[in-house]
């Protein structure tokens, strides 16, 4: 029978996983700082201020529940984006487009009810 408890490092493999796999959507905004225009504006705040609010969500906040700093409020602005991709951006779309952002979106919600565990900076 199995008596350890593992939701310490299953909250590490979440983080670290779903953290990771959201740089990848984020890194490569990065390159159209050069020219927000081209951005979408998905909220009615113009195409820089969205840049900068997906870059918040996509780039910064997955770097936090990486090493797990402050880890319940990078949670906020990773969910949001999300649920702004889903709910907003791909509203019109069917359910298997929206899939991605909705995982995404579950996952960070998840991480925001239970906090980083113990292999975090947080340590909680």
């Amino acid at each position: 029978m199995m008596k350890k408890n593992f939701n310490d490092l299953a909250l590490l493999i979440l983080r670290v996983g779903f953290g990771g796999f959201m740089l990848t959507h984020g890194i490569p905004k990065m390159g159209m700082l050069s020219n927000p225009s081209d951005f979408g504006d998905p909220m009615g705040v113009g195409s820089t201020i969205s840049l900068i609010l997906a870059l918040i969500g996509e780039v910064v906040a997955p770097i936090l529940l990486i090493i797990g700093f402050k880890t319940k409020w990078a949670a906020i602005p990773a969910a949001i984006t999300m649920a702004v991709a889903a709910f907003v951006v791909h509203a019109k779309d069917d359910l298997a487009t929206k899939e991605h952002a909705l995982l995404f979106l579950i996952a960070f919600v998840v991480i925001f009810l239970t906090g980083a565990g113990k292999y975090s900076i947080d340590k909680g």
